[in-house]
């Protein structure tokens, strides 16, 4: 049995947002570490991934998952350690890669658990590049976009864990990679050290006239994140029979409204069935897991190649989730947002 000396620390889900969340749509509370019953194990919470599918979580309305109910503990995935077994495939001390959510501890029967082993080296790489983001980009430009070499891919968010990855993938398949980034150390980190042809400022008043600029030949696949502006601005430039893999919008996450000005729908169906435009979203877990053995090996091979790079954002402490979380929707965090939770004494 656990001897329930601590706390266990929970962020929940207080009230809904409306449009930008605020502190005070969370609340942490603290409840007693709870023992593990026959055929449980019992989760110390390790790192904590931030991402932004949990926006939608927090909003009641139909979406491809449940939404968050209030006062029920935020979802989220984990690098946990088993901190007490009664699982007889369990034992304590194993890391695993779990889905407790925003919490120190959590039961679980070993149903979604990922083993890690007994000392991972760079544990949290599994919330990022060799897990979900890092699936995301591989099968969204592998199977969806499918790069060609020579060929003009753009990615938006091009600094964060799925749009890093999914242009150095790019230029691994021989394509021309153009990032679009908020701030030029952004850009310049694209360019210097993720290796793109090239990266533009999304903030810039000119955006759209420097992206035609730079994508002469037009754009062949656009691995969309963001939508808004930047898509947008996008949008005239795609050649015929070009690829647009959707993961995301995060410009939209916040809008309580659609955005003003005319009625542009007409205006994207008429491209796509002119140019014959290739447009899928997709859900990462729903659609492709059962391919991620295979992205798996490969990552691990480019990664430990010098292939491909990757960059973790850490926020040290639980009790700053909630404002790290904000500012990610806003862009502050610069690569994979992981939160080091720091529960041990």
């Amino acid at each position: 049995m656990v001897q329930n000396k601590e706390q266990n620390r929970s962020i929940v889900l207080a009230a809904r947002p409306y449009g930008t969340p605020v502190s005070e749509n969370f609340r942490m509370e603290n409840t007693p570490v709870p023992n593990p019953a026959e055929g449980q194990v019992l989760l110390r919470t390790e790192y904590l991934s931030l991402d932004p599918y949990m926006r939608g979580r927090m909003n009641d309305a139909p979406s491809y998952a449940e939404p968050v109910k209030i006062d029920q503990v935020m979802v989220g995935a984990t690098i946990s350690q088993v901190e007490a077994s009664r699982h007889p495939d369990y034992k304590e001390g194993e890391w695993v890669l779990a889905y407790s959510g925003w919490q120190d501890y959590a039961l679980s029967d070993g149903s979604g658990l990922t083993r890690l082993g007994e000392n991972p080296e760079n544990a949290s790489y599994a919330l990022g590049i060799l897990g979900m983001p890092g699936f995301t980009a591989y099968m969204g430009l592998l199977d969806i976009g499918q790069p060609k070499p020579g060929e003009t891919l753009v990615v938006a968010a091009a600094t964060g864990p799925v749009g890093a990855t999914v242009g150095q993938i790019g230029k691994l398949k021989g394509c021309r990679v153009v990032g679009i980034a908020g701030g030029s150390e952004k850009c310049n980190h694209a360019k210097e050290v993720l290796g793109f042809d090239e990266c533009l400022d999304h903030k810039s008043l000119d955006f759209a006239q420097q992206l035609s600029q730079v994508c002469p030949k037009g754009i062949d696949i656009y691995f969309e994140s963001v939508g808004g502006k930047v898509f947008d601005a996008v949008l005239p430039l795609l050649n015929t029979k070009a690829r647009i893999p959707v993961c995301g919008l995060i410009s939209q996450y916040n809008a309580t409204q659609l955005p003003d000005g005319p009625d542009r729908m007409s205006l994207l169906m008429g491209t796509i069935l002119v140019k014959r435009l290739k447009v899928q979203g997709f859900i990462i877990f729903d659609d492709y897991g059962h391919r991620y053995d295979k992205f798996a090996k490969e990552m691990s091979q480019w990664l430990s190649t010098g292939q491909i790079k990757y960059r973790e954002h850490l926020i040290d402490g639980f009790e700053n989730a909630p404002n790290a979380f904000i500012g990610m929707l806003d862009g502050q965090n610069f690569g994979k947002l992981v939160v080091r939770v720091n529960n041990k004494d």
